[in-house]
Order: C-alpha cells, then sequence, then structure tokens
C-alpha cells in the first residue's frame, strides 16, 4: 500500500460546498445518485448540520480535489458513561483506492473518538463488499449482525397490542 497524499479535514460550519462536494463522492461511488443528488439538502440545512459537535464529516482532498471522505454520528449511550460512533458513509473515488485514503480518514476519527472519550468506532459493511471488509478486518473486530430498516409511519399512528409488544 502506498503512503496516502491526501490531506483529511473535519467539515465544520463554513464548509456546506465541500460536504455538497462529499455527497456529490458518495452517490458517484455508490452508484446512489437518487439517495445523495435528488434531493440535495440546502445550504442552510448543511451548515446547521455541520456545527454539531456530535457529527462528523470528514474529507479526503488531494490539491482541491474531493478522492474520499466519511460521515459519522456520536451515540450517548443510556446504559453506561460513553458514547460510540457510528460510520455512517466511507467512500473513496476509485482512482485513489489502495493508497490509504480510507485508513487516514478512520484514523483521523479515531483520534476524535479518542478525545471525545467514546468507547468504540463501529461500521456496517454489505457482505460480498470485499475491499470495505479487508479494511475492516485490519483495522477492527468482525460482529456478525443483522440489519433491519424499520419504516416511520407518517400518516397514522401505529397500533398496539394488549400485550404491550
Amino acid at each position: 500500500m502506498q503512503a496516502s497524499l491526501a490531506t483529511i479535514q473535519r467539515l465544520s460550519s463554513g464548509d456546506a460546498d465541500l460536504a455538497e462536494r462529499l455527497n456529490a463522492l458518495f452517490g458517484e461511488v455508490f452508484e446512489d445518485f437518487a439517495s445523495y443528488q435528488a434531493r440535495r439538502p440546502g445550504h442552510d440545512y448543511l451548515e446547521k448540520l455541520l456545527a454539531k459537535e456530535d457529527m462528523f464529516a470528514m474529507v479526503a482532498l488531494v490539491r482541491e480535489e474531493v478522492v474520499g471522505g466519511l460521515v459519522a454520528y456520536e451515540l450517548p449511550k443510556l446504559e453506561s458513561d460513553r458514547s460510540e460512533i457510528y460510520i455512517y458513509d466511507l467512500a473513496v473515488r476509485e482512482t485513489y483506492r489502495r493508497q490509504g485514503v480510507a485508513t487516514q480518514l478512520i484514523r483521523e476519527l479515531q483520534e476524535i473518538a479518542r478525545a471525545r472519550g467514546a468507547w468504540v468506532i463501529y461500521v456496517q459493511a454489505d457482505y460480498g463488499d470485499e475491499p470495505a471488509l479487508a479494511l475492516y478486518r485490519k483495522l477492527g473486530t468482525q460482529e456478525e449482525v443483522l440489519h433491519f430498516d424499520i419504516e416511520v409511519c407518517r400518516s397514522a399512528p401505529l397500533p398496539v397490542s394488549a400485550s404491550g409488544d
């Protein structure tokens, strides 16, 4: 693996333009234009989000080009006085893969997590995404879990059973 030439930058207020470019990268890399570009958030929304201390958006820059990035969220725990950080999105432009960019992004997030006193960083990967699985196995411990998407009912309340389920 080559040493990465990227500069990692955590986005904050004033970086909405970089956040827009990061979303475009996610749409390209994930081949998911609908999720990342069809309903783009407004500038004010991005600025408000980037100002949050518990949301971490980072870009990997080569010169001025966004070649990679990640978005993660800090989740405080109820059962213990600690938090965990969840990497929601992580992507690197194809021409910059296998150069240490993703590892650089995660290492920077580890520093942020350490400074914030977080307990662990976790990430979800898809079966068959061998490059991502190899990266995460190199950096962490694998757990086998199931993931479920539960639709948010927006029109009527959910019925409550007599048993309280």
